[in-house]
């Protein structure tokens, strides 16, 4: 194959933690907080607690990682280039695979908010959109993310004050005590929503000064993360009650009519955050998509890189189709367990590799990396039966093909 350009250095630290928030604030806070609270119960600080404690350690890891490695593909290059191909690829196939299903997910948010009727044409449509600013370069990709991000954090912000303001709280209503293995698995849906750090690690090969960038765009992203949504967590509980949470469709949207604002307030604010999701996690896969073909894990065709804009053209194009592909044949309804099983096997991998590290930064010590670990594949062993089958299947699959090509080769 013809030799292609690489990716060009644009993005500042403010850039890359902007499509940090916007992927994690997307990806999560208007899907899992109410089945988080129909299962956790009156423990879901707790588990709000155990994700996002996982979540700090998983970021520590792969943020040492960045500090060595600064290309782009995240835990894929790191687990390649730290412990071997198999593992690697085991970290970038469920990477691809499960943000692949993010991105239905997001994308038919999208749909369902702002045009309930036609939420799969619109989804599509999406699709379409976010995929052709991702082609423009990645500087378009930050600055469409600063523009759709600031509205969601306003809406946000705006429910977690009027909470505040509000003269009394809702009273109780009766929620079912959580069983044993509820605040596990609670934890494991919530880890679905913080999972947008990755994003700053697979685009490192267009960070400006990554070794210095990466860890603090990652640190940055995730701690206004975790603020908000302890934040809106508390606001939705004081509002809505915990049962009322835990049996809300749109919690958000409900807050949002309780406080005097109109509905479409929060469904513009919800189709908002999922687009910015959207637009960050096409970015991001298409970058590990890209690593991983240049290593043979998958076609080399996905390798090519444009020479005008510096992106990974056919990646991106692949990606929006095989997005599109799923809004239309498949049920999104478990997609949420189904990507947080994949993510949680590929920070596995992320912090084995960061136990690997010769030198490290002092934020991320060995015991750190092994804990971190170990809760991933916890979290990922606890979750709904049937995310869990799809996705040993998916990896099953995955290892396969990869095994019948190695024999061939």
């Amino acid at each position: 194959m013809p030799a292609t350009p690489p990716l060009k250095r644009t993005l500042g630290a403010w850039d890359a933690t902007t499509l940090g928030v916007g992927s994690m604030v997307g990806a999560g806070v208007f899907v899992v907080l109410s089945p988080a609270a129909s299962r956790a119960g009156e423990l879901l600080w707790l588990a709000l607690l155990a994700a996002a404690l996982v979540a700090v350690a998983n970021a520590l890891a792969v943020a040492a990682l960045a500090t060595v490695h600064t290309s782009s593909g995240g835990a894929y290059l790191y687990g390649r280039r730290q412990l071997g191909p198999w593992p690697g690829f085991i970290a970038g196939w469920g990477f691809v695979t499960g943000k692949t299903a993010s991105c239905a997910a997001m994308a038919y948010t999208v749909g369902l908010y702002a045009a309930p009727g036609h939420a799969t044409a619109l989804a599509v449509g999406a699709v379409a959109a976010v995929a052709a600013v991702n082609l423009l370069g990645i500087t378009r990709t930050a600055a469409a993310a600063r523009i759709l991000v600031a509205p969601v954090v306003g809406l946000l912000v705006f429910v977690v004050v009027g909470a505040l303001a509000s003269a009394s709280a809702t009273a109780a209503q009766p929620i079912d005590p959580p069983a044993p293995w509820s605040v596990p698995q609670a934890a494991a849906l919530l880890f679905f929503a913080f999972a947008g750090y990755a994003r700053i690690a697979t685009l490192g090969e267009e960070v400006r000064d990554p070794e210095r960038t990466v860890p603090l765009a990652i640190v940055a992203a995730l701690g206004v993360t975790l603020v908000l949504y302890a934040g809106l967590a508390w606001g939705l509980v004081r509002l809505l009650g915990l049962g009322g949470l835990a049996a809300a469709a749109a919690p958000v949207r409900d807050a949002v009519v309780l406080l005097g604002a109109p509905a479409w307030v929060a469904a513009a604010g919800a189709a908002l955050a999922a687009l910015g999701a959207l637009l960050a996690l096409v970015a991001g896969i298409s970058r590990t998509a890209l690593a991983m073909a240049r290593e043979g894990d998958l076609p080399a065709v996905l390798a090519r890189v444009g020479r005008r804009h510096h992106v990974p053209w056919v990646a991106e194009v692949a990606v929006a189709a095989a997005v599109s592909v799923l809004l239309v044949t498949s049920d999104v309804t478990t997609i949420i367990g189904f990507s947080s099983f994949g993510v949680l096997v590929y920070y596995a991998v992320a912090n084995a590799s960061a136990l690997t590290l010769g030198s490290r930064p002092w934020y991320s010590p060995r015991w750190l990396n092994a804990a971190g670990g170990a809760a991933c594949l916890l979290l990922a062993l606890t979750l709904p039966w049937r995310s869990v089958v799809a996705m040993l299947a998916v990896f099953a699959a995955g290892c396969a093909g990869r095994a019948l090509v190695t024999r061939r080769r």
